[in-house]
C-alpha cells in the first residue's frame, strides 16, 4: 500500500474541484482526495490536515486564498461552529446546483443509469425562516447555560439564540424557556455525568400560527407554574420526563401543563392533528411541492388499489385516497398508525386502511397472499428499502411506482436493484426540503419495462414471521371493519 501524499498536521494550498452534499469541498493532492468543510468549487484554499486515512484526508479550512463568486457572508454568526447549515456560506443558486448534481451523480455512479431523466430541482423563493419545528438541546457552554445545536460530529453545544432557518415564534419560545431557566436556576442536564435537570425545548408552530412547546427534563419539573407563565403566549405547553441516559430526546411520559392537548395543521388541503410525538415535515411549503410531484407521477386512478409503504402518519396515504379506490398504508411505529387512523377520521376518509408492521414483513406477506396492488409508493428512512421490500415489489406485478427518498445514495442502490428487475426510471425530481442544510429529497418515478408483465406466485425469503401465524389468516388492517 502506497503512502498517502499528505500527512496529519501538514498545511498546504490546493484548488477545490467539487462539493459534497454535506458541504465539504473536495480537492486532490496527486490524485488523493482531501475533504475541506466550508470550501466551494473553484476556490483556492489553505488547509490544515487533521485526519489521514488510506483513501482520503480531511482538512480544516484556514484561509480562502481565491474565493468563489458563489461565496457569501453567512446569515448566522455561528455558521462556522454549528453543525446545522452545511451551505450557509454559499449562494442559494449554488447550493441548488450542488444538490441537483449530487442526485445525478448518485444515480449514474451508484445506480448505473446511463442517463438521468431529470427535472430541475424545486427550490424555495425565500430559503430562510422555513422550519416550523425545532428541537434545542440545553447544556453548559463557555458562555454559560444555553440552548443551541451541536457542533459537527460532536456533542459540543454551540449556543444559538436565533436561528435564521427557524421560524421566529419557535426561537421566541425557546428564549422564553431559557429566561425561565435563568430566573429559576434550573441546572442543565449533563449527558456525561447524568446530573442536572433541563434537557431540551421542542417547539412547533402551525401554518395557522398556533404554537406547541415541550420542555424535557430529567426528574421532576420544578417551578412549573413559572414556566407556564413564561410560555403564556403558547397554545399548548407540555412537560416530558426523560430519565434515561440516552441521546433520544423524548421519554415515555408527557404531561399537559396548559392549553390544548393537540393542535391542527393543514397540509395539501388535508387536516392533521398534531401531538408532541407527531411527525410532520418541517417545511410545509416544500412538502406540498414534494407530495404534489409524487401524486402527479403516480397518478392513481379511481379503480386502483395503492400501497403506501413506510407511510408514517399517513400524509401521502390520505392524499392518495382522494384519487384512488383504496389505499393500504404500512408503518411500523404504533403511534404513527394511530395518528394516521385519527387523521383519516378527521378528514372523513374511509378508503384508507393502515397496517402496523415492519415493511419488510408486511409487504411480502400481502404479495404472498395475492393482495391486489395496482401501484405503489415508498418513502423509506435514510437507510433505504429493506431487501425484502425490493423483492416483494419485483414479485408483485405492479406496473408503476414512486420512490420518495431523503438519501441519494440509498435511492441509487435501490434503483439499481429495481431496474435490474425490469423497471425503468421515467422521471427524477429533486426537491430542496431543507435549504442551507446538507440534505435533498428526490421523487423518482419508475415503470416496468415489460408490456405483458406476468406475476408469479411469491414466497418471501424470510418466512419466520409467517410461522407465527399457523392459521395463515389474512392480514387485518388497523381501522378496517
Amino acid at each position: 500500500m502506497s503512502k498517502a501524499p499528505v500527512e496529519k498536521n501538514e498545511e498546504l494550498e490546493l484548488t477545490i474541484d467539487s462539493v459534497t452534499l454535506e458541504g465539504a469541498g473536495v480537492g486532490r493532492v496527486d490524485g488523493f482526495a482531501l475533504f475541506v468543510p466550508g470550501a466551494l468549487a473553484g476556490e483556492r484554499v489553505r488547509v490544515h490536515v487533521i485526519k489521514v486515512t488510506a483513501s482520503y484526508a480531511v482538512g480544516k479550512l484556514l484561509e480562502v486564498v481565491e474565493p468563489s463568486l458563489h461565496r457569501m457572508e453567512p446569515l448566522c454568526p455561528q455558521n462556522a461552529r454549528c453543525g446545522g447549515c452545511a451551505f450557509g456560506h454559499a449562494t442559494y443558486e449554488e447550493e441548488l446546483r450542488i444538490k441537483e448534481r449530487q442526485v445525478v451523480e448518485a444515480l449514474t455512479r451508484l445506480g448505473g443509469l446511463g442517463e438521468v431523466p431529470l427535472r430541475p430541482i424545486l427550490g424555495m423563493d425565500s430559503p430562510e425562516r422555513y422550519r416550523n419545528k425545532g428541537a434545542f438541546p440545553y447544556g453548559m457552554t463557555d458562555e454559560g447555560p444555553a440552548f443551541g445545536f451541536f457542533a459537527p460530529r460532536s456533542h459540543r453545544l454551540v449556543p444559538v439564540e436565533d436561528c435564521p432557518i427557524e421560524q421566529e415564534p419557535v426561537c421566541r419560545a425557546v428564549q422564553a424557556v431559557k429566561d425561565w431557566a435563568d430566573r429559576c436556576h434550573i441546572p442543565p442536564y449533563d449527558e456525561r455525568t447524568g446530573k442536572g435537570t433541563l434537557r431540551h425545548a421542542v417547539v412547533r408552530v402551525t401554518t395557522e400560527g398556533e404554537l406547541m412547546a415541550v420542555v424535557v427534563t430529567k426528574g421532576d419539573l420544578p417551578h412549573r407554574r413559572e414556566l407556564t407563565v413564561a410560555l403564556s403566549f403558547a397554545d399548548s405547553v407540555y412537560w416530558n420526563r426523560n430519565d434515561k441516559n440516552t441521546n433520544v430526546i423524548f421519554g415515555d411520559s408527557f404531561f399537559l401543563l396548559a392549553g390544548k392537548a393537540t393542535l391542527e395543521e393543514t397540509l395539501c388541503g388535508i387536516r392533521f392533528e398534531v401531538s408532541p410525538r407527531s411527525f410532520l415535515q418541517v417545511n410545509p411549503t416544500q412538502t406540498e411541492k414534494l407530495y404534489g410531484a409524487a401524486l402527479e407521477m403516480l397518478s392513481p386512478q379511481p379503480h386502483e388499489t395503492v400501497a403506501d409503504v413506510y407511510c408514517g402518519i399517513g400524509t401521502i396515504s390520505l392524499l392518495l385516497a382522494r384519487k384512488a379506490g383504496r389505499v393500504i398504508g404500512i408503518e411500523v411505529v404504533p403511534e404513527a398508525v394511530e395518528n394516521a387512523k385519527s387523521n383519516a377520521l378527521l378528514n372523513g376518509i374511509e378508503n384508507a386502511s393502515f397496517l402496523c408492521a415492519p415493511a419488510e414483513e408486511a409487504l411480502p406477506k400481502l404479495v404472498a397472499q395475492g393482495q391486489t396492488i395496482d401501484c405503489l409508493i415508498v418513502d423509506p428512512p435514510r437507510k433505504g428499502c429493506d431487501p425484502q421490500v425490493i423483492d416483494a415489489i419485483l414479485a408483485s406485478g405492479i406496473r408503476r411506482m414512486v420512490y420518495v427518498s431523503c438519501n441519494p445514495a440509498t435511492l441509487a442502490r435501490d434503483v439499481k436493484l429495481l431496474t435490474a428487475g425490469g423497471f425503468t426510471v421515467q422521471t427524477v425530481q429533486p426537491v430542496d426540503m431543507f435549504p442551507r442544510c446538507g440534505h435533498v429529497e428526490t421523487v423518482c418515478c419508475l415503470y416496468h419495462q415489460k408490456k405483458d408483465f406476468i406475476s408469479v406466485p411469491y414466497e418471501p425469503k424470510n418466512t419466520d414471521y409467517l410461522k407465527k401465524d399457523e392459521s395463515d389468516e389474512q392480514i387485518e388492517f388497523c381501522g378496517e371493519e
